[in-house]
């Protein structure tokens, strides 16, 4: 998740105030059957490794256990999230990250088959934005369901990915979905109405939370929990903390 753009800067909300947010609580609740419909792909694309298991661990699940098929489209390897660092070099987290991504997978009852890395150089989708579209629309099928990015994250890799996905989703028949990462950081709690005109809570149950909890975890180079990072990491405890819940949200 990286090379963040302002509004993603700081501490951002605080997850206390999203637990008493008056449009989140009004969101529909469903299960995941009702968004899968029965499809036989779920198509998750994700701008950098733990995107995925952040937004759609508990999602992946489900479809599994309908007999979906899982596929996991990492467009980029994450590897510009540590500019200059002198140990974590840009190859060194290239490698890192690929391995981290196979082990949040394991943890979510899936293998290296279930993954497609594409190496976009990591912080420059939107230059490939064009190209990506089109890999992703030789790949989907129709009945499909595909999930990327909201389109106004506030990433530009994440905003990128999004339109691509909807683009190539728009072009073959099957059904898109979005997934906020980065908005849980800037969004305001505070107003009546939602900022998605459709939208729903994925209700995750207490195996599946715990599973995508150790899925999370295997992403040691975004919480910190390596040596020698000695920085800040991209994703600390309060940033976590908007993915612990016992829900995920879709767009669309």
């Amino acid at each position: 998740m990286d090379a963040v753009a302002t509004r993603i800067e700081g501490r951002g909300t605080p997850e206390s105030d999203w637990e008493t947010c008056a449009w989140l609580k009004a969101l529909p609740s469903v299960q995941a059957d009702t968004v899968l419909l029965g499809a036989r792909r779920l198509i998750v694309v994700s701008p950098h490794p733990d995107d995925e298991v952040l937004a759609c661990g508990g999602l992946m699940q489900a479809a599994l256990a309908e007999g979906c098929h899982v596929l996991v489209v990492s467009v980029t390897d994450g590897e510009a999230c540590y500019p200059d660092h002198p140990r974590w070099t840009q190859a060194r987290l290239r490698d890192a990250r690929r391995r981290e991504l196979a082990s949040a997978m394991q943890a979510l009852g899936m293998d290296a088959t279930h993954v497609s890395a594409l190496g976009i150089p990591d912080g420059t989708v939107a230059l490939h934005e064009p190209d990506l579209a089109a890999h992703l629309a030789g790949r989907l099928l129709p009945g499909d369901v595909v999930v990327a990015p909201w389109v106004r994250d506030a990433h530009p890799d994440h905003e990128a990915v999004g339109r691509a996905a909807l683009a190539a989703a728009g072009s073959c028949g099957a059904r898109a979905l979005q997934y906020p990462v980065w908005a849980w950081h800037w969004l305001d709690p505070a107003p009546a109405a939602a900022p998605w005109p459709s939208a729903q809570r994925i209700s995750l149950c207490a195996d599946s939370q715990a599973r995508k909890q150790r899925a999370m975890a295997a992403f040691a180079t975004q919480t910190g929990t390596v040596g020698d990072l000695e920085c800040e990491p991209i994703l600390p405890e309060h940033v976590l903390a908007r993915f612990r819940r016992p829900y995920e949200v879709l767009i669309g």
